[in-house]
């Protein structure tokens, strides 16, 4: 069989004792974030698993999992807030764990969380690992486990299930895997808003490979290269790769391609799965949006609708601009932001630096359509590190800085940065946490 759509991800052998070691850590960081808010919780006299499992969005999606779709808070000055406004995957799963076990929904939501977040991290891995190296892919995971906001990871939210979804099919871009990856960005459509940047992902990998096609580089495909020119297309021994030691993306000598592994651009088979998974990227996310729109009455542009009823909205950043600029009327505040503007300028400078590094496609349409969102949207800015904890493809410059530095010195700093996300993450959910 040469089509590895029909294959679990990722294909090669020993891929999961290839990525333990990130997943071991990743593992270490979310446990020690756990104890902290635990212990922090404890003080205060709360519940961490309360926190955890049944506060803000968490208490939305188990409404859902339980009541389905129709529940809504009219606000008294006139907003309503509709259920409608959160995307069903996460609910059908915590419903599905709920009906096969004895876990309530907030139990399942949690235990879907977890695993969707470990599951996120060997995805992240298994990117960079293709992009920089198997060092860069274990520096990438721990980087997005030591977010500041990196406790959401173990929460029940959508935002570890998306995240696995989106690296998993940014994978499958990557390697070839076209029908694989409509397949994910179908669901990562069904878990968020922002899945439209995994479908924007899918659609640019393939219109590439068509132009590139068009042009003739189909002739270097049929050579054993990778769809996009980086990566490698056979494991390479660690330290034998320029790219890995130099900071910037892989590159290795071409081989055959073997039997059943996946086809390169051109490759005879190729075009019509390029296209199935092209088709199937949007189904997702259009499915949902178009039964919203049934649901509301208001057409395709129901969903648009519901969340203007949240007070959520893209305006280009303009009011967040504003949001900032008002920190600046008095002292207290405007450290605060100082803050924002330097960690909006440190968003766009990892952007720049990723475009520098000539990251693949799929990966720079992907994070610039997250970050795009994120930053742009018009209400919730308290929510904006969150809505950017998917955006891992930021992280890859600085895993690869990491990968080249000399040891003990990186694992001091992730030890030190894990630490003090911990302590954060409880201070945070403790305090206003996500909105």
């Amino acid at each position: 069989m040469n089509d590895l759509d029909t294959r679990a991800l990722p294909a090669r052998p020993g891929a999961l004792r290839r990525a333990a070691p990130a997943l071991l850590g990743y593992a270490a960081v979310r446990a020690l974030g756990l104890v902290v808010l635990a212990l922090w919780s404890e003080a205060r006299g709360k519940s961490a698993y309360t926190l955890l499992t049944a506060r803000w969005d968490a208490l939305w999606y188990t409404r859902v999992a339980e009541l389905g779709y129709g529940y809504e808070v009219r606000l008294p000055n006139g907003d309503v807030h509709s259920n409608l406004a959160f995307f069903p995957l996460l609910p059908w799963l915590e419903r599905l764990v709920a009906a096969v076990s004895p876990l309530s929904y907030a139990d399942a939501g949690f235990l879907v969380a977890v695993l969707a977040s470990l599951a996120a991290a060997w995805g992240i891995f298994a990117v960079a690992d293709h992009v920089y190296g198997p060092r860069a892919g274990m520096y990438a995971v721990l980087l997005w486990a030591v977010l500041p906001v990196g406790i959401v990871q173990s929460m029940a939210y959508s935002e570890s299930l998306f995240t696995a979804l989106a690296a998993w099919s940014l994978y499958a871009v990557l390697t070839g895997r076209w029908v694989t990856a409509g397949l994910l960005a179908g669901l990562a459509g069904l878990t968020r808003p922002v899945g439209m940047a995994v479908v924007a992902a899918v659609w640019a990998a393939g219109v590439a490979a068509f132009l590139r096609e068009r042009a003739g580089s189909g002739r270097d495909g049929e050579r054993g290269g990778t769809p996009f020119g980086h990566g490698r297309s056979a494991p390479v021994p660690d330290g034998a790769r320029a790219g890995e030691r130099a900071g910037v993306p892989a590159t290795a000598p071409r081989a055959p391609v073997p039997d059943g592994a996946p086809l390169p651009p051109g490759a005879p088979g190729d075009r019509p799965r390029r296209i199935a998974g092209m088709l199937l990227a949007p189904l997702g996310a259009a499915g949902y949006v178009l039964w919203v729109g049934h649901r509301t009455g208001e057409g395709p542009l129901g969903y648009l609708e519901v969340q203007a009823g949240w007070r959520n909205g893209f305006d280009g950043g303009y009011a967040f601009a504003r949001f900032v600029a008002g920190r600046f009327t008095s002292f207290p505040s405007a450290l605060a932001g100082l803050a924002l503007v330097l960690g909006v300028a440190l968003v766009v400078w990892l952007y720049v630096v990723c475009v520098r590094q000539r990251q693949p496609l799929p990966l720079l349409v992907y994070a610039g359509v997250v970050t795009a969102l994120a930053l742009c949207a018009s209400s919730y800015f308290g929510s904006k590190p969150r809505l950017l904890l998917p955006a891992f493809p930021l992280l890859l410059p600085l895993a690869a800085a990491l990968a080249r530095a000399r040891p003990p010195r990186p694992v001091l700093v992730v030890g030190a940065i894990a630490v003090a996300s911990a302590v954060y993450g409880a201070f945070w959910l403790n305090g206003s946490g996500p909105p």
